[in-house]
This record gives structure tokens, C-alpha cells and sequence, in this order.
């Protein structure tokens, strides 16, 4: 099949390279990263072993739509988008957290509250809450960004205190998640969707702040169909969800969650075909558009030639 499932390139400038969980990433001269979106898929933290057909390009395409259109709010790294499966933007000095931000409580803050937790990341949460409600107002639930091993919980406070960011820098970042993810509600509730929760990831260049990575992406995001929402929780229904959700299920019906001793099911042609069919559903239902499959053929080298010709006029 036409997939990426890793690069090895070597482009004019190149400097660094890092292969992520499912980006590889070009550093190219002091100012510049290339970031391709492979069409490997993860599910607890490991890589699963076959490519999804166009995961890459779903990913990419809808990330550099929505960073398009919050380019008002503040600035992003992007700086072109050279081919259906890669970015090339500024380099910046990311910083060490991810902003979490949820609307309602689902996933782990769900099973921090059912386990009796009142308190996430600093936040004291309501009593009488059930799966799914909607909250009063967005929280920010701030994690680690860690190089190895996962991701941790994190206070506003912890944050501060610790001098991981400062509290003015923290500050703009709280102003920052909570606009753009008004901003993807607002564009959420037009396609019939509700913006569940999501994670922003910023970086600082000449002192100036950045939007970095992927925004408002199945693989980072949680999306609840709108239509039947109060019906469904008001009846105790589960949600009907437009995320990578069904993955992890799929693994958990056939006993994988990523622990010791536990193996990944077969993935057949018929599990990744479904897969890579319901990436596209997700890019459509998400940003109104209809897929445009990139050109098939030999897709590695349609990359590296779209990136150089890129780099060329940099």
C-alpha cells in the first residue's frame, strides 16, 4: 500500500533528526524544522506495527487548517506545507508542558472522578458530575513534556514554583488555550460536533510565543457527535465520539493496553483497511471537505522531492 511508515532522508542543510511515535522530524539549518506525518499509528504510548493509508496526510491536512485559522489569535510555526504529509516551520524552543484543556468530563478526568478524585492538576472539580457532563467553564490540566517515559500531571502551581515556565510566559499560555479552543468549539459546533478536550504544545522564538505541532487532530483531540448528546446523557448512554478512540478499543476487546507481557492483535488487511476508512471519515466529518487522496506511486520519493524543491526557496 501507498504508506509511510518511516523516512530516512538526508536533505541540503540538514543538522538533526528525530523519529517521534509518528512524526519524523528534519532539522534543517538553525531555524527550521520539516516535520513529516507518517502514517504510523500509536495507541498506550507504543507503535503499532502496520501503517494506516493516509493517517499521515489526514493528520497534517486538518492540523494545517486549523492552525490557518487561529494564525489571528496568535502566530504559528508554519511556515509552508510542501506536501499532503509534511510541515515545514520555525524551530523554536518548545515549551517543557502540554496545555490540556477539557470541556466536559470524559476520559481521564472521568476516571480520576469516578475513582473519587475531586482534584486534577490543581483544579477542584464539582460533586455530582457523571461521565460526559458538560463542565461549568473549560479547564486547563497541564501535563509534562517528557523525552522519555510518559507525560505526567502537573499544577498551575507546580509549574510556577518548579520554574518550568515562568508565571508570565504560563500565564499567556492559559489566555492562549482557553481562545483557541473557543475558537475550535465555534468551528466544532458548525459541523455538527462538540470539541471534547484537547492539548496545545507552545514554543518561543525571539521572545515571541508560538502555536507548535498539530491542533484540533483526531489523534489529539476528543470529538462528541452534537446531535442526540443530551439524549444520550440523559438516558446514561455512552457518547458517540469522532476520535482514535475506536482504536484503543479495538486493542482492548482483544486484549491489548499496552502492558507487560501483553501482545498486539493481528492487524489484518481488513482491520487497517476499516482504519485508514474511518482517518477519512474523520478528516470529512471534521473539516467539511472532501478527501483528496495525495498522488499514489512511490510516496517517499514524492516527499523528499515536494521538501527539497521547499528548502530550495527557503
Amino acid at each position: 500500500m501507498n504508506t509511510i511508515k518511516e523516512t530516512n532522508f538526508n536533505f541540503k542543510g540538514q543538522t538533526a533528526f528525530y523519529r517521534g511515535k509518528v512524526r519524523d522530524v528534519y532539522s534543517v539549518g538553525e531555524d527550521y524544522l520539516v516535520m513529516v506525518a507518517s502514517d504510523r499509528i500509536s495507541a498506550f504510548d507504543v507503535v503499532l506495527p502496520e501503517p494506516i493509508p493516509y493517517k499521515g496526510q489526514v493528520l497534517n491536512q486538518i492540523a494545517s487548517k486549523f492552525l490557518s485559522a487561529t494564525s489571528d489569535i496568535l502566530p504559528n510555526w508554519v511556515v509552508s506545507v510542501p506536501d499532503p504529509n509534511v510541515t515545514i516551520g520555525k524551530k523554536c524552543d518548545p515549551f517543557k508542558v502540554e496545555m490540556v484543556i477539557r470541556g466536559y468530563v470524559s476520559g481521564h478526568l472521568w476516571r480520576t472522578y469516578r475513582d473519587g478524585g475531586r482534584v486534577l492538576c490543581g483544579v477542584e472539580l464539582p460533586e455530582g458530575l457523571k461521565e460526559n457532563d458538560k463542565l461549568p467553564s473549560p479547564i486547563i490540566t497541564p501535563t509534562t513534556k517528557e523525552n522519555v517515559g510518559h507525560d505526567e500531571d502537573i499544577s498551575r502551581e507546580d509549574i510556577i514554583a518548579k520554574e518550568i515556565v515562568s508565571e508570565e510566559d504560563y500565564s499567556q499560555l492559559e489566555k492562549y488555550a482557553q481562545a483557541l479552543f473557543q475558537r475550535g468549539t465555534e468551528i466544532a459546533a458548525e459541523r455538527g460536533l462538540i470539541l471534547v478536550d484537547t492539548k496545545y504544545e507552545f514554543g518561543k522564538k525571539d521572545g515571541q510565543i508560538y502555536l507548535i505541532d498539530e491542533i484540533h487532530t483526531p489523534d489529539s483531540s476528543r470529538y462528541f457527535y452534537a446531535e442526540g448528546y443530551e439524549d444520550r446523557q440523559a438516558n446514561g448512554e455512552a457518547q458517540k465520539q469522532l476520535s482514535k478512540e475506536f482504536v484503543r478499543q479495538w486493542l482492548i476487546e482483544n486484549g491489548f493496553q499496552g502492558k507487560d507481557g501483553q501482545k498486539v492483535p493481528e492487524m489484518t488487511e481488513e482491520i487497517v483497511k476499516s482504519i485508514s476508512e474511518r482517518y477519512i471519515e474523520l478528516y470529512e466529518h471534521i473539516t467539511g471537505e472532501k478527501f483528496q487522496y495525495a498522488e499514489a506511486g512511490d510516496v517517499l520519493a514524492r516527499v523528499e522531492r515536494n521538501v527539497a524543491e521547499a528548502i530550495d526557496s527557503l
